[in-house]
């Protein structure tokens, strides 16, 4: 559900401007960046929270807040009360995504881990391939507030199967265990101030004043951190847990897969729509075979990671995905169908071998008292990794021409322009896009090799 409110809410933005008078860029961004910065600062916090109360009360508040804030969004009668509802939507999300993953491990025995997460990453490419989809279609005969709206009764049956068929063994010995609020304030200004800088970067200028400040308050308060958990009795982030490392380098590669991986999909929709005219339903559809590759392999590469370990199928995955990327960075103005589904195929069967062995790992590799931090931070992973993927990419991508060049061929002024004109400006996309590609095959290159680094797993202790 939240994977698919994601894209979902990408589609929608044009008409959520239309009706409130404003420019998609500006404060429209807002109802999305506004949305990471909010999960992003509490994941932390949350996961600290569910191994010290348990993690059936964080997703049941998670969805109840997830719930109100999707009707708030859709019943918003201006810009800014949309924006507030996300941000609220934003921290049922944060809950959500905070002990998800601590929820399926939990449950199962580590011989049928992979499988079951595996089958996690299945529900989630599903909400991912028919996100852009469904959105066109309800933006187009609904109204963009039906895009909230939908996110209610589904939320509510998980909720009320998450009520009456959600069992846990509570965590042992929390009656000791104290909340750390000046950690949790501390490392939540840090990592807000770190996404958002990120996320603003190119659009106000990677020296400016806002960017300069924003990143520089996330160093120090990341810093101050840092210190704080290492001097606190019960910290909210257990540098222990961190500096395991085949945990740690398993976070760095599921980060440097999604900085990977985000920016295709942020930036293929550009390609389909601006380089080769296709309608935005046509844009969904041909997004799809990414997903639906990683939906198929999934499953298969997490049951094998519970039979042979995880210590090959991560970085041959990772490399399978470092090659799809090299194949869509190929992709021109004259390529065939086949040429861009066989490029997303590929790149979806690397992600799938990848996924559910890596965070099989990941949580595998922490104790079963630190199950929820561990969840949280690889959900923080995820949204920092995305971040910075769309922050760098993106950037290559303006500063060589391509959005200037994707603009220009969009618009209803193209076709008057010399033949001449047209086919330069189609080189210039065609070479930004190229690069920006490329530079995300490099960061699964990279992933490769911290993959490698990890070793095998190695059984846990309980963090103390």
């Amino acid at each position: 559900m939240t994977t698919l409110d994601a894209s979902i809410v990408n589609i929608g933005l044009p008409s959520i401007a239309r009706t409130f008078h404003v420019e998609i860029s500006g404060a429209t961004e807002w109802i999305i960046i506004g949305y990471l910065v909010v999960i992003a600062s509490v994941l932390l916090t949350f996961g600290r929270l569910a191994d010290m109360i348990g993690r059936k009360p964080i997703f049941l508040t998670g969805l109840v807040v997830f719930i109100l804030g999707s009707a708030l969004s859709g019943l918003a009668p201006s810009l800014l009360l949309l924006i507030l509802a996300r941000l609220f939507q934003g921290i049922g999300g944060a809950l959500i995504f905070s002990v998800n993953v601590a929820m399926i491990t939990s449950i199962f025995p580590s011989n049928e881990r992979g499988l079951a997460l595996g089958l996690n990453a299945v529900v989630v490419s599903l909400g991912v391939a028919a996100g852009p989809t469904i959105g066109g279609i309800i933006t187009q005969y609904l109204t963009w507030r039906w895009i909230f709206y939908v996110n209610v009764p589904i939320c509510m049956l998980v909720l009320l199967a998450a009520f009456y068929f959600y069992r846990e063994q509570h965590p042992q010995q929390k009656q000791r265990e104290r909340f750390d609020p000046i950690g949790a304030t501390v490392l939540a200004i840090g990592l807000a101030a770190l996404t958002l800088g990120l996320s603003f970067g190119q659009e106000w200028g990677w020296l400016s004043a806002g960017t300069l400040a924003t990143l520089g308050i996330s160093i120090v308060m990341l810093s101050v951190g840092v210190y704080v958990e290492t001097h606190i009795e019960h910290p909210l982030l257990n540098l222990g847990l961190v500096s395991n490392r085949v945990f740690a380098l398993a976070n760095i590669s599921f980060m440097l897969c999604m900085m990977a991986l985000f920016a295709p999909g942020f930036l293929l929709p550009f390609y389909f729509e601006q380089l080769r005219g296709f309608s935005i339903v046509q844009t969904g559809l041909m997004m799809t075979p990414l997903p639906l590759m990683l939906a198929v392999v999934a499953p298969l590469s997490g049951s094998l990671a519970d039979r042979l370990g995880s210590r090959w199928l991560s970085p041959v995955g990772l490399a399978i995905v470092c090659f799809g990327l090299f194949l869509l960075s190929q992709l021109n103005a004259q390529s065939s169908t086949w040429d861009i589904i066989g490029g997303l195929a590929v790149t979806g069967i690397g992600q799938g071998l990848f996924m559910s062995p890596n965070t099989r790992t990941i949580m595998g590799a922490a104790p079963r008292n630190a199950q929820g931090e561990a969840s949280g931070l690889l959900a923080t992973g995820r949204v920092i990794g995305q971040s910075m993927s769309v922050a760098l990419t993106g950037t290559v991508f303006a500063a060589l021409g391509g959005a200037t060049a994707g603009t220009l061929l969009s618009s209803p002024q193209a076709q008057s322009h010399l033949l001449t004109s047209i086919s330069g400006l189609q080189n210039t996309f065609v070479s930004s896009f190229h690069a920006a590609l490329l530079v995300c095959a490099v960061f699964a290159a990279f992933g490769v090799f911290t993959a490698l680094a990890r070793g095998n797993e190695v059984a846990t202790k309980k963090v103390k």
